[in-house]
């Protein structure tokens, strides 16, 4: 759908979107922008925060286990390393 369509038909193409559709905007043939319903961009926002909760728990996991093996280091050796490194 081009901008000057979607304009055009903007309260046809909103109804269409709370009831479920999703519309593509183009310019130039290209995808430009989406329209989404309110609930669906919301849906997308809570999978966005999940994906991330679930790396961090992945991270965690993975420093724990490096803890458990010993491969640890001293944080205020790493900090006053780096310090060094950006004086130089």
């Amino acid at each position: 759908m081009l901008p000057s369509q979607a304009r055009a038909n903007f309260s046809e193409v909103a109804e269409d979107v709370e009831l479920g559709a999703e519309k593509i905007i183009t310019r130039n043939g290209e995808s430009y922008v989406a329209l989404i319903g309110a609930e669906r961009l919301d849906h997308c926002h809570r999978l966005e925060r999940e994906h991330i909760h679930l790396l961090l728990i992945d991270e965690a996991g993975r420093g724990l286990a490096d803890v458990a093996v010993g491969r640890v280091k001293d944080a205020r050796g790493v900090i006053q390393s780096i310090k060094r490194r950006r004086s130089v």
